[in-house]
């Protein structure tokens, strides 16, 4: 049994404002302990419940966050940018049994502990196939495609919540509840490790590959809180403007969805000046 561990940082406990999850900001540092210790609980729960392989892929922003040195020796890590499908990099080799998104949370728009898609801000709606689509939502696609289904769920309490929406059957860890977007009330590291442990261990019952899914054509479509962006996202072929600060756009796969979602981002990202945006 080989389970892949997709990891983010939003989500993890502990975590309530962007100077937790900023790469060199100082509460960054105090942070990276505690989401560490959230994905190295589901690792030995995994492997508490029979698993034979765990492999993590670090998801949050430069993707070198997680503390290699404290994690399991069983365990390997994918760490660094630029991945072909990047949250949920590996999970298209054929080898993968499960997936489990660690310190996730909920999309752009939505309640929740520093909700977004993608970018921490300038986006502020994802929709795939008319339905209001979080990170977890888009990548639960994806590994759809190569028969994986998501086992282990851990976020805030909204975002536990979101997941029941795209993987009903998954077990679900709440490592904090959300107050408002900049605040949560907080379980300790030794109390979210013992409750994300023992779940991964009864999701591993989970971690049945079954027949890949083929559910497209995919439409997504982003909404921006400037129009200035959702002119320059229409630099990538075949995204169209549909509507004043809105684009949209048509992929067979979610395997194209992602990689297209991936490059209008970037050059969105790319676009936005940092005091007018």
């Amino acid at each position: 049994m080989k389970i892949l561990i997709s990891a983010d940082m939003e989500g993890a406990t502990g975590v309530t404002w962007p100077g937790d999850v900023l790469p060199g900001a100082p509460q960054w540092e105090r942070c990276r302990p505690m989401f560490t210790s959230d994905v190295n609980a589901a690792v030995l729960g995994f492997y508490d419940g029979g698993a034979d392989e765990v492999l993590i892929n670090e998801a949050h922003w430069s993707m070198r966050n997680l503390l290699l040195e404290q994690l399991d020796d069983r365990a390997q890590m994918i760490t660094g940018r630029h991945k072909t499908l990047s949250m949920v990099e590996g999970v298209q080799h054929g080898d993968v049994d499960g997936v489990a998104f660690i310190g996730y949370h909920t999309g752009a728009g939505m309640e929740g502990v520093l909700a977004h898609t993608y970018l921490p801000n300038s986006v502020t709606g994802v929709w795939l196939n008319d339905v209001r689509a979080s990170e977890g939502l888009l990548n639960a696609h994806v590994a759809a495609e190569y028969g994986v289904p998501v086992v282990l769920f851990t976020g805030d309490d909204l975002a536990c919540e979101d997941a029941l929406g795209y993987a009903p059957e998954a077990r679900k860890v709440a490592v904090k509840d959300h107050v408002s977007r900049y605040a949560a009330v907080c379980r300790t590291p030794a109390r979210t490790a013992a409750d994300i442990r023992a779940a991964a261990k009864d999701a591993t019952r989970l971690a049945v590959r079954h027949e890949p899914v083929t559910g497209g054509p995919f439409t997504i479509a982003l909404e921006f809180d400037a129009e200035h962006l959702a002119l320059a996202a229409t630099v990538v072929p075949g995204v169209d403007q549909v509507g004043e600060r809105k684009v949209a756009y048509t992929e067979g796969t979610m395997y194209d969805g992602i990689r297209t979602f991936k490059a209008v981002t970037t050059i969105v990202s790319a676009a936005v000046e940092e005091q007018y945006g």
